[in-house]
């Protein structure tokens, strides 16, 4: 049984139709499931990902308004990296970045890959790495960017702990993955990074965790992210993960059913949600694939509540397409 990498990655936005406007025209990823937060159904729940949103690929977002920017620090993600297929993608994504008035640092190096690191509009840390040409992730074919750049899913997330021991002993000795290397953080070299990666390896499986004892804790808002998820292809191992953290110690949920994949949340020891999600059965379920996330999807339990649940959400434009 083993982790299989980076399921997705949940943050949070201010606006929705600004945080759509970037995603889709800016970075180019299709919007592959609009609905809601189905713990708060006042706020849209965002997906984006690659031509059908397959698991790996997908950065979602959660839109509430009401909530200030966000701080990062220790008890949080504080970067998210997606991979490119090539060096040259990379300089390209340099030109195509500054056309659309977006600041990045140019090509630089971190842990032996070429990555640009760059915000959104609201200050999310990002960054496009290269992803030595992995396969897996299919582009939008009505994407802005070219295919052949195109983003084809995450790569890493970055954390911050305050103290690294107990979050690498949950991330080695309990869910498996493997330490292979320590490098200098790249905007701050005194800092080091630990770098950790599932069975498989590589870009798509790597967790990043800086130490900043002593920091102020980081504190969620806008632009900021609310949980890590990490694939399993199934139910049945899902269960098993539930069992294995539970005998850790860690406080794991019941599995629940979120219609597009099932979900166990536990927070680890540094303060991060994690959540181990199934890698099924995909965003089809419910619309074409060919229109995907082109009107609100609820799951069958909200089905009933839609009226009400449209009325309290603003319209998305999406661009129109080619």
């Amino acid at each position: 049984m083993e982790l299989k990498g980076l399921h997705h990655v949940t943050a949070v936005t201010g606006s929705a139709q600004a945080n759509v406007d970037f995603y889709m025209q800016v970075l180019g990823l299709r919007l592959v499931k609009r609905t809601v937060n189905q713990d708060d159904v006042s706020a849209y729940h965002l997906f984006y990902g690659d031509e059908t949103g397959s698991a790996g690929t997908e950065i979602t977002f959660f839109e509430w308004a009401h909530m200030p920017p966000n701080v990062p620090g220790p008890r949080s993600v504080v970067r998210t990296s997606l991979r490119v297929p090539s060096v040259d993608s990379l300089a390209w994504w340099a030109d195509w970045l500054s056309d659309h008035q977006v600041n990045h640092g140019g090509i630089t190096e971190f842990a032996e890959r070429k990555q640009i690191v760059f915000t959104d509009p609201e200050g999310q840390a990002l960054a496009l790495v290269d992803d030595g040409g992995k396969e897996g992730g299919t582009p939008w074919a009505a994407s802005p960017v070219p295919a052949q750049h195109a983003i084809r899913g995450l790569d890493s997330v970055n954390l911050a702990v305050h103290q690294l021991d107990p979050t690498a002993h949950v991330l080695t000795e309990v869910m498996g993955l493997r330490k292979v290397g320590v490098f200098p953080a790249p905007l701050n070299p005194e800092e080091q990074v630990h770098v950790y990666e599932t069975a498989e390896g590589g870009a798509g499986t790597r967790v990043h965790v800086i130490e900043q004892e002593g920091r102020p804790a980081g504190r969620l808002g806008h632009g900021g992210v609310h949980h890590v998820a990490f694939r399993t292809p199934n139910g049945e191992e899902q269960i098993d993960w539930m069992n294995r953290l539970r005998g850790a110690g860690l406080q794991a949920t019941d599995p629940i059913d979120r219609f597009y994949f099932r979900s166990v949340y536990f927070r680890e020891p540094g303060g991060i949600l994690y959540e181990i999600a199934t890698d099924g059965p995909g965003f089809a379920t419910d619309e074409d694939a060919a229109h995907l996330g082109e009107s609100l999807a609820l799951p069958p339990f909200l089905e009933p509540h839609r009226a009400r649940i449209e009325a309290g959400l603003n319209p998305i434009e999406l661009p129109v397409r080619a």
